[in-house]
């Protein structure tokens, strides 16, 4: 870890053009707000879509350190990542490699397998697949394999009309994942670097923890820490960490559990989660005696590229 000198230059890079540009503007309002805080010199550019805008924006920054608080597809799926790397500024949280393979649900969640971690089961097939034969038994999960923020995400219940769906996804999606429906708690842990923080529960009036719960005021209440058994509680915190490190997750990241009675499932790892006055990793660093403004300086201090 090194230290970024105060004054240092800290280009932060928010808002973008996928499905989670909202929030990724709230968290990057945060980040560069806690950043002026602790007199460091910030330059905020909200991503556009043309690259050499986008690289010219860069440039005339002239960052010491870049702190990446985009969300979604270009952000935090390799390929800001790529394009720093290349440039050779560091950024903050995970490379590309990682970045690619945690945001397709298919590839990471087969590495969590492989290193014996549990997973629910899944299937990638086309919305025609789906309209012929359902792949589990109802209730199934329906997701975007490269998606987060549970955009896209339905719970396919006995009575639910499959063409419906044609409605909501775009004609040029090609795949899309199903997975097996886990009952049971929804649960959560933040991992900085080497160490997992803490496990929080989330209850939702929702039927599930979707993109309103997660950003609304009001969408869910998080029991942090968890009521869990201690071993239970423990498996938690030692599974998100060996599920960070399965695909070299770098800084921050945050792993989404289902616990049905005892047993664990990952659903999914983040490598950009939220910073936003909702979001959970801000809250359990909280709980671990981590202040907002300590958790920004500890992401930018761990900040590094792949050149």
């Amino acid at each position: 870890m090194k230290s970024i000198a105060t004054g240092s230059r800290v280009t932060v890079l928010y808002g973008g053009f996928s499905s989670e540009r909202e929030v990724s503007l709230v968290s990057g309002r945060q980040v560069s707000s806690a950043l002026r805080e602790m007199n460091y010199n910030v330059t905020l550019i909200d991503i556009p879509r043309n690259i050499e805008k986008m690289i010219d924006l860069l440039q005339k920054s002239k960052p010491d350190v870049v702190f990446n608080a985009l969300h979604g597809k270009f952000g935090e799926d390799g390929c800001i990542q790529g394009i720093l790397d290349m440039m050779s500024i560091p950024y903050t949280n995970s490379g590309r490699i990682a970045s690619s393979i945690a945001m397709n649900k298919i590839f990471s969640k087969k590495i969590f397998s492989s290193v014996g971690l549990p997973v629910a089961k899944d299937h990638l097939l086309s919305l025609s697949d789906l309209q012929q034969k359902d792949p589990f038994s109802r209730p199934y999960i329906i997701k975007p394999f490269d998606e987060g923020s549970s955009v896209g995400v339905f719970i396919i219940h006995k009575d639910f009309d499959i063409s419906s769906l044609n409605n909501f996804f775009p004609k040029e999606t090609k795949y899309l994942m199903a997975e097996e429906y886990i009952p049971g708690r929804e649960l959560t842990v933040a991992v900085l670097g080497d160490k997992s923080l803490a496990v929080t529960e989330i209850e939702t009036i929702s039927d599930f923890y979707n993109y309103n719960a997660k950003y609304s005021s009001h969408g869910s209440s998080h029991i942090l820490p968890a009521n869990l058994d201690k071993n239970i509680y423990d498996d938690l915190l030692d599974i998100s960490l060996l599920a960070h490190q399965a695909i070299s997750c770098r800084g921050v990241s945050r792993v989404d559990i289902r616990l049905d009675g005892k047993a664990p499932y990952i659903l999914e790892i983040n490598t950009q989660p939220g910073l936003t006055p909702t979001s959970l990793v801000p809250e359990q660093a909280k709980y671990s005696g981590i202040s907002f403004n300590n958790l920004i300086l500890w992401m930018m201090e761990n900040a590094t590229c792949d050149s």
